[in-house]
């Protein structure tokens, strides 16, 4: 059994299809944000002449962020049968968007196109002549007919209930609930900053969001925008305290690492966070924990519904933009305050030390390039 978990390697392929995706969430998530930041909304087709470019705009984002369920499906199925993968990955995920399988719909459906496209390519045996076909018209056609009928008929049904299941489930929590769950959300969106951990807790995110709870997803985001700021924070803390947190290296890297973070990037903190693993997501787990417990208790786990945007997903909370607001505040004192605290004076003969592996590296000599 554990040799089979190993092979299907599930983790592996759904961490490279996120990967995939995330350009797609960051770049339709900030068309739809700025579309709804200022006034516009997501209208069910755009008519020439009944929309303006506001709505145009919030329209056209939220289309391609309907169509997640489509493009996890097909990363899942590519990163699985490679090319081969890709339109039968496209069918299925299309099959659970039709019948409201929804983000999980597509997850299952991907593996299901994936797997079904290797078994096709590995046993279905075609004459010589046929051969230039397989890539082509007979994996895609028997894959995608495949896998289609299984989400419609057999997969479909079970995970429609799941998710109204897990729906009605969160939508019941309030008060310390939600409090808990925030903090977990928080905590789990940026210990690892962008990594594995990370991309598990958006796709679980992006799986209520399309319910309809934006709660969990506007938690996870706000975190990555206030943490970057959280470490330029830092920075004004320890003077106050008299010490040096960073060396003139890292200062550089803040004045890039903190207006990505306003514009929900923050792997730009990655080079600071590497100098100092264990402090840095001390403070930053502590950031995300106390910022998810304030956004998800005091709006009772309502959020913005966009699920990308920085500072841009503010507007589209509605009345609760306040609490947002607070909780990207609460975060950046608290990341600040603690790093500033616990990091290690930097004596002031360090300073202009390089970090980290950037140890100076050899310049290469063209001359010592011999062609064999």
């Amino acid at each position: 059994m554990k040799n089979f978990w190993k092979a299907a390697n599930f983790k592996g392929h759904l961490l490279t299809a996120i990967s995939y995706m995330i350009p797609i969430v960051c770049g339709a998530g900030f068309v739809i944000a700025i579309g709804m930041a200022f006034g516009g909304t997501s209208q069910d087709s755009l008519v020439m002449g009944k929309f303006n470019f506001l709505e145009a705009l919030a329209t056209l984002g939220g289309k391609a962020l309907g169509m997640l369920p489509v493009i996890i499906a097909t990363g899942i199925a590519f990163s699985i049968a490679g090319k081969p993968g890709i339109a039968p990955g496209f069918v299925v995920g299309l099959a659970a968007n039709s019948i409201s399988a929804g983000f999980i719909g597509g997850i299952i459906g991907g593996y299901v196109a994936g797997w079904i496209a290797v078994a096709v390519i590995k046993f279905v045996k075609v004459p010589s002549w046929a051969k230039g076909l397989m890539p082509t018209l007979i994996v895609p056609f028997l894959a995608s007919l495949s896998s289609g009928l299984i989400m419609v008929y057999i997969i479909g049904t079970p995970v429609s209930w799941f998710t109204s299941w897990l729906t009605n489930l969160l939508q019941s929590m309030s008060g310390a609930s939600n409090l808990i769950f925030g903090a977990v959300i928080g905590t789990l969106s940026i210990v690892d900053f962008g990594g594995p951990i990370n991309k598990t807790a958006f796709a679980f995110a992006l799986t209520l969001q399309a319910e309809g709870l934006n709660g969990a997803v506007t938690a996870l985001q706000l975190t990555n925008t206030a943490t970057p700021i959280g470490f330029g924070f830092a920075f004004f803390v320890a003077k106050l305290l008299r010490k040096n947190i960073y060396t003139r290296e890292e200062v550089e890297t803040l004045k890039s690492s903190v207006p990505m973070g306003v514009v929900n990037i923050v792997e730009g903190t990655i080079p600071i966070v590497m100098n100092d693993l264990v402090r840095g997501i001390v403070a930053a787990g502590l950031g995300g924990c106390v910022e998810g417990a304030i956004l998800m208790s005091l709006a009772n786990g309502e959020g913005a519904t966009v699920p990308f945007g920085g500072f841009l997903m503010l507007p589209t909370m509605g009345a609760n933009w306040w609490v947002g607001l607070l909780a990207i505040a609460a975060n950046v004192v608290v990341t600040g305050v603690v790093y500033a605290l616990i990091k290690k004076d930097i004596p002031a003969d360090q300073l202009d030390a390089v970090q980290s592996s950037s140890a100076e590296e050899e310049e290469l000599d063209l001359d010592d390039i011999k062609v064999m």
